[in-house]
């Protein structure tokens, strides 16, 4: 038999991100290359940075979003952030 606690809370499966095409002024788009490079991101997360920031602001960003996948190495250079080993 099955606990009902468990029947009542179904399992949220983690959502993919989406893939959007965006077309883009080839100006605007080195302007945004420059800004991100300049963040230490990439075009793609600076545009994804923005448009959280213009939601934000907005009052539009829903309330479950998740925040922003962190990128790069863990701190302290190990897998884990765990500092070397002596």
């Amino acid at each position: 038999m099955t606990d009902p606690a468990e029947e009542a809370t179904p399992q949220r499966r983690p959502q993919q991100r989406k893939q959007v095409l965006l077309r883009l002024d080839p100006l605007v788009h080195d302007a945004l290359a420059r800004w991100a490079s300049d963040e230490l991101r990439s075009a793609n997360a600076q545009i994804e940075f923005l448009l959280r920031r213009a939601l934000a602001e907005a009052g539009r960003l829903p309330g479950g979003t998740a925040p922003l996948p962190r990128r790069g190495r863990p701190p302290g250079g190990q897998p884990g952030g765990q500092p070397p080993r002596q």
